[in-house]
């Protein structure tokens, strides 16, 4: 909120972290050679270096973060269809009827912000038009993203299959190999770093280390990304798909309802009830229905036992 441009140094910051570690515990100082051949993770991190990078400059197009994390739960529906195109797959009725939940709810939300930013612009006549010009580019944005991520999760899908699963070597590599792009954006991240030097200073509790509050909350933003991400890919190795998407989706749904609440981010009850098509989309393409119907069974069962006897 502060410097909303500092996307760039936050991604930076992260992927320098998670790459020093990796080479030193996983890499072995680059002693230890990849599973997976490098050249398929030289594809993988232009993907997914795209990815961050159009993600991090949608939110300089009035692209607010609720918006900006509701957009992004909608990777369902880019990987399904990616995935019948590409993969040639066919789903179920209850799948698609998810993904229309799901698209439902995304163009609900995007239409209500759209007005909003519609109707801020109007403030200034002059600035109404460029304004509301730049948050349709951030939709092109979100909406490029969002399919490149999806073809990037194909991508990854195929290679898993193909060489097995190595979530400590793809997190490595994914962050490793994209550090030499980051020489493009690095006017923007010197300007940044300056700008975070410059901010009031911080006395960090129990340490009593005093440091500008900016680089306080980058080193708290990067310890946190690391817990996440690490989490992430030992899930996709260790746990169903089906275990990881309801993590993932509960994740996004918890950060949604913390940035409206601890931000006071404008959430009309329209949006609410996009954000509801979309959460509720995305836990029926995951049947967790047919999960919890099971289970729920077993527990009533186990209730009336003790009764019979």
């Amino acid at each position: 909120r502060q410097f909303p441009g500092c996307g760039n140094i936050v991604t930076f910051s992260q992927f320098l972290f998670i790459a020093v570690e990796g080479f030193i515990f996983e890499a072995n100082f680059g002693r230890k050679r990849p599973a997976i051949p490098i050249r398929n993770y030289f594809i993988m991190v232009a993907m997914f270096f795209t990815v961050s990078v159009v993600n991090n400059y949608a939110l300089n197009l009035n692209i607010a973060m609720p918006l900006h994390m509701i957009f992004r739960s909608g990777s369902l529906i880019a990987s399904m269809a990616l995935g019948i195109i590409i993969l040639k797959k066919r789903y179920s009725v209850s799948k698609y009827s998810s993904i229309a939940l799901v698209s439902l709810g995304i163009f609900t939300c995007t239409f209500m912000s759209a007005k909003q930013v519609a109707s801020d612009s109007s403030l200034n006549q002059e600035d109404g038009p460029q304004a509301f010009l730049w948050w349709l580019l951030g939709i092109a944005a979100l909406t490029f993203a969002l399919l490149m991520s999806a073809r990037m999760g194909i991508f990854q899908e195929t290679l898993y299959k193909k060489f097995g699963k190595h979530s400590k070597e793809a997190l490595f590599y994914n962050h490793a190999l994209p550090l030499p792009g980051f020489l493009l954006l690095a006017p923007n991240i010197y300007q940044h770093a300056v700008l975070f030097s410059q901010s009031e200073l911080f006395q960090v509790p129990v340490i009593g280390l005093t440091l500008p509050i900016m680089w306080f909350y980058l080193l708290m933003n990067v310890i946190t990304q690391y817990v996440c991400i690490r989490g992430v890919f030992i899930l996709t190795t260790e746990c169903t798909s089906l275990t990881v998407t309801l993590v993932v989706t509960l994740r996004k749904f918890v950060s949604l309802i913390f940035s409206i609440l601890y931000f006071q981010n404008p959430f009309t009850g329209w949006h609410w009830l996009g954000t509801a098509f979309v959460f509720v989309g995305t836990l029926m393409y995951t049947e967790v229905w047919n999960s919890l119907g099971p289970l729920l069974a077993c527990c009533s069962r186990r209730r009336r036992r003790p009764k019979e006897e």
